[in-house]
């Protein structure tokens, strides 16, 4: 009988002399090149130019990378960034934070609401469907880097991840088996994709608020719950009643709530657009 699975995969998926390429760096990509086809379906099936999701894209890009990077250094080790800013801008020193990916890609798409005329809630209907996928993708990403790693466990589908030499509790991450919480979110994701574009064949989509409401408050509240399984990513997360994570999540929740009773008590198509 299987007692846990053994996980010794590289970051690096190959390396071209000084350029290497990572498996995060590539499904982060890949997070984008998978949805703008189904998005661009998705404006083109609801009367809109495909066009217009060129454009949302690189406004999604923008507002994730830069919201993703604030969000980590704000949130987890504000002290150390705000004493020295120019380390916010390596990035590719690693830590992007998914709760500022978040505000980051609603403050990008609240502009792009405003700049090319559309209803902002419609866009979010739309766009939280693909987000779904992009999420899926960087928890994988997580997942080949072997960080952002659960609590021990028994469970027979237990990753043991030997390349994680952190610390918790005095213990190095690679001792124990533990739970593959990138994993967790990422099927979750996938569920979510299926569920909302389901939903908006089914013209869901025609509710202003309905979907986004959904998205926001099943993501954030499973989020807020798979974070009792992982261990904390800061030290001072250790003092707190909940993490960070476990924080940020609810504010969106709540936010989620609102615009989901908002959406069911007062069903209506969204306001009119303008090319």
């Amino acid at each position: 009988m299987l007692d846990f699975i053994t996980w010794d995969v590289s970051p690096d998926l190959f390396s071209l002399g000084p350029l290497t390429v990572r498996w995060y760096g590539l499904l982060f990509a890949m997070a984008f090149v998978l949805t703008q086809p189904i998005e661009k379906y998705i404006y083109k099936t609801d009367g809109r130019k495909e066009e217009d999701v060129d454009v949302l894209t690189l406004y999604m890009v923008i507002g994730t990378v830069i919201g993703a990077r604030l969000g980590h250094c704000l949130f987890y080790d504000p002290v150390y960034y705000l004493s020295n800013p120019l380390e916010i801008f390596k990035i590719w020193e690693g830590g992007l934070a998914s709760h500022g990916g978040t505000i980051g890609i609603l403050t990008a798409l609240y502009l792009f609401s405003r700049k090319y005329k559309f209803d902002y809630l419609w866009v979010l209907d739309r766009i939280v469907i693909v987000v779904a996928v992009g999420g899926a993708c960087i928890r994988l990403g997580n997942l080949m880097n072997s960080e952002i790693i659960g609590k021990p466990t028994d469970l027979p589908w237990a990753f043991k991840f030997v390349r994680n030499n952190e610390l918790f509790n005095g213990v190095p991450a690679y001792v124990d088996p533990r739970h593959p919480t990138q994993l967790y979110e990422s099927l979750f994701c996938v569920f979510l994709f299926i569920l909302l574009y389901t939903m908006w064949k089914k013209g869901a989509g025609k509710v202003r608020g309905l979907l986004f409401g959904l998205f926001v408050t099943l993501l954030f509240t499973f989020r807020f719950l798979v974070e009792f399984l992982k261990e904390n990513q800061e030290a001072f997360e250790d003092e707190l009643t909940l993490n960070m994570g476990q924080w940020l999540s609810i504010p969106l929740i709540l936010i989620g709530i609102v615009v989901l009773i908002y959406a069911l008590r007062q069903p209506r198509p969204p306001q009119q657009m303008v090319s």
